[in-house]
């Protein structure tokens, strides 16, 4: 009997199929999650490993290792951690191998993740590579969609007209819309122990990475002290990771903020930002979800001078925010290495806060910009293209 009920678990478990997630960075494993979140619901029977962060783990998601370990901001960077980029790459394909997946999965970040997917399609072709967030080809090296074709099965796109890259190459490709853009859970949630008095709130968001911290910080608490000389009403809330915000708060408290707050909690941030009459966001897809909130913003952003002369070379587009190329115009203002500074971003907010015209013509046009790669079931389309491929 206890034979019999064996050889039945045997069958079942020859039969579970098998995913590795593959992320290289705070937002990738934001995004990963979502889709997993939907995957899961559909589908229970799925063993899962993962390169992931705080988002895959409260899924029950195991990751081989931490996900700052992989995480490099710049070519300088990069270059100074060659060999242990190689090393990890290395060790990410022989566990990948091991575990032998059905899929592997990988998010954004793809100067890591495509490498590691191109190794381990090369020893193990049986085994399905679905890429999510396509590398912006639109914005530099055009040539490489012809790259991928050899190791990706699919693509899952962010935006409509990425497709027109793709088919051209003959590569599978689907358009998902961003996940981040999709309807969030509208429970309420008590923000009385945060804000405290009757204060407007100002949403700000410094980066998930320590590098982005370390840069941007010291600016944005200038700006902080600038605003707060001017305007006595305000209520300033980092957006942050719960990897970081502790250090944001130690960092808060060591400048003597009283009207400053660090936070994590995705329904807490989410809450935040709806009732936000201002953000000042670091460049990357979170102003995506800005705008989808109707929220008035700033991007800013800076790095390293010869970082930024390689990315000068590189780019083919005028603007870093996905909104603005898409317009083609400045929507939303970028304020960017120079600019990043505490006056000019202070003299560029002020200058929307006293010009409630500007402000409406920002939300308007955000919103006529982000419908065209809007969907409302983002994360289920992909979830979807996973489950076709079990």
């Amino acid at each position: 009997m206890y034979q019999l009920r064996q050889q039945k678990q045997n069958v079942y478990f020859s039969k579970m199929k098998k995913i590795f997630i593959l992320t290289g960075e705070p937002s990738g494993d934001k995004l990963a999650s979502k889709v997993i979140t939907k995957l899961k619901r559909s589908k229970s029977d799925i063993e899962y490993l993962s390169v992931g962060g705080e988002h895959l783990k409260a899924l029950g998601i195991k990751s081989i290792y931490d996900l700052k370990e992989v995480t490099y901001l710049g070519f300088t960077k990069v270059l100074l951690n060659i060999f242990k980029i190689k090393k990890k790459i290395n060790e990410t394909v022989d566990k990948i191998i091991e575990f032998n997946p059905d899929i592997l999965f990988s998010v954004d970040s793809p100067d890591f993740v495509l490498r590691v997917a191109k190794k381990v399609k090369k020893l193990k072709t049986n085994i399905k590579t679905i890429h999510f967030v396509a590398p912006q080809v639109w914005v530099w090296r055009k040539h490489r969609v012809k790259q991928l074709k050899p190791f990706l099965d699919h693509v899952l796109l962010l935006f409509p007209f990425e497709k027109k890259y793709f088919d051209k190459e003959n590569i599978q490709s689907t358009f998902t819309g961003h996940p981040l853009m999709e309807e969030e859970d509208n429970s309420k949630v008590d923000i009385g122990q945060i804000i405290k008095g009757n204060k407007k709130i100002f949403s700000i968001y410094p980066g998930s990475r320590l590098s982005e911290i370390n840069v941007l910080t010291p600016i944005l608490f200038e700006f902080v002290q600038m605003m707060n000389e001017k305007y006595k009403d305000l209520f300033f809330v980092f957006h942050s990771t719960a990897e970081y915000v502790q250090l944001m708060q130690n960092l808060l408290l060591k400048e003597g903020f009283k009207n400053c707050s660090a936070i994590c909690d995705e329904k807490i941030k989410f809450n935040i930002l709806k009732l936000s009459i201002f953000a000042v966001v670091k460049s990357g897809t979170i102003s995506l979800e800005i705008c989808n909130a109707k929220i008035p913003s700033v991007i800013i952003y800076k790095m390293g001078l010869i970082n930024f002369f390689i990315v000068k070379m590189l780019v083919k587009v005028k603007f870093a925010n996905i909104i603005n190329i898409a317009a083609n115009e400045e929507v939303i203002p970028e304020l960017l290495q120079s600019r990043c500074n505490a006056k000019t971003i202070f003299k560029k907010v002020n200058e929307l806060l006293n010009n409630n015209k500007a402000l409406e013509e920002q939300k308007t046009k955000s919103q006529e910009i982000i419908s065209k790669f809007k969907t409302e079931k983002s994360s289920e389309i992909a979830s979807s293209v996973l489950f076709n491929y079990l």
